[in-house]
């Protein structure tokens, strides 16, 4: 469903490396988390005030919460899309970071507001109205998290969104959260046991781990990370493909966001090979590495001798 909807949606859709075009997906993803997660939060406040269920309530606003994951990934993908200015001359693509970085906040609060009610019910348990009626309905928008997950996870892998992935994460969360909520309502109705606040535990610390992964991932990126062994080794064996370097070394690759790579390298090159080739070879070798990895390199040329080049990293 979710590619009939791209499809439907954007124009384009194909041209991931075009920002207008991956702006256009986060907005898409956005609407939809917007409208699921408000559906989601009117239904199970409805089924928790009718079965007088502090969890199923607490379900509730867990979805609620994930509206404003769903503006953040809005916001992101609008703010992430501005042009390179004056003050930010490699552009604003880190913006989806701290998009990203501010769902694993959402989650870490979700998660921690849902400890201290499940400990608060085990402390304190209460009576719920069991109806098997509203059970099946909370089982439904179990399909629907499973769906958000789907789509999500889709989206994110299409336009390497790491906002997107942190929120299929969290859909996941969801799926599991309202299974255990589910989970306790049915057994605690035959047992004399605050099993539902037991259950509610287990899945906040659950969630409040995952909101601490998601962090800590952000948190690297913005800061800045090593590029990836395959990063490296492509870069390098699209270098060498070239019959006229002989090595290269110093590699340095800078993320300023999703499609936002800048990168930078110095390549051996026989001394007696004629400077406007080798600028003609360079050229080239840079404009390749852009098509096909989307990475804006500079390559420094190093003139050596021919028994002096080697492939050094």
């Amino acid at each position: 469903m979710i590619q009939f909807l791209i499809r439907f949606f954007i124009k384009n859709y194909e041209s991931v490396d075009q920002p207008s075009v991956r702006e256009h997906y986060g907005i898409l993803s956005g609407v939809l988390g917007l409208i699921c997660n408000l559906l989601l939060f009117f239904i199970k406040l409805t089924i928790g005030l009718l079965m007088n269920s502090i969890a199923i309530l607490s379900d509730a606003f867990n979805n609620f919460t994930d509206m404003g994951a769903s503006l953040v990934i809005l916001v992101g993908a609008k703010m992430s899309n501005k042009r390179a200015d004056k003050e930010h001359p490699y552009g604003h693509g880190r913006y989806e970071y701290i998009a990203s970085l501010v769902i694993a906040f959402i989650i870490l609060l979700v998660g921690l507001e849902l400890f201290k009610s499940a400990f608060s019910k085990i402390l304190t348990p209460e009576p719920v109205t069991f109806k098997w009626s509203l059970i099946i309905i909370l089982i439904a928008s179990i399909a629907v998290k499973l769906w958000m997950f789907s789509y999500n996870r889709y989206i994110g892998k299409k336009i390497d969104s790491s906002v997107n992935r942190a929120t299929a994460v969290d859909s996941l969360n969801d799926v599991v959260a309202t299974s255990a909520v589910i989970f306790s309502a049915v057994v605690g109705n035959y047992v004399d046991f605050p099993i539902d606040g037991i259950a509610g535990v287990i899945v906040s610390v659950m969630i409040v781990k995952t909101g601490y992964d998601v962090a800590k991932d952000t948190v690297n990126l913005l800061l800045g990370t090593s590029p990836s062994q395959e990063t490296v080794d492509r870069i390098t064996t699209l270098i060498l493909e070239n019959n006229h370097i002989g090595g290269l070394h110093d590699l340095k690759v800078h993320d300023y966001g999703p499609g936002r790579k800048i990168a930078s390298v110095h390549v051996e090159i026989s001394e007696q090979m004629n400077l406007i080739e080798a600028h003609h070879e360079i050229d080239l070798l840079e404009q390749k590495i852009l098509s096909e990895m989307g990475i804006d390199i500079v390559i420094h040329v190093d003139p050596v001798s021919n028994s002096g080049m080697s492939p050094i990293l």
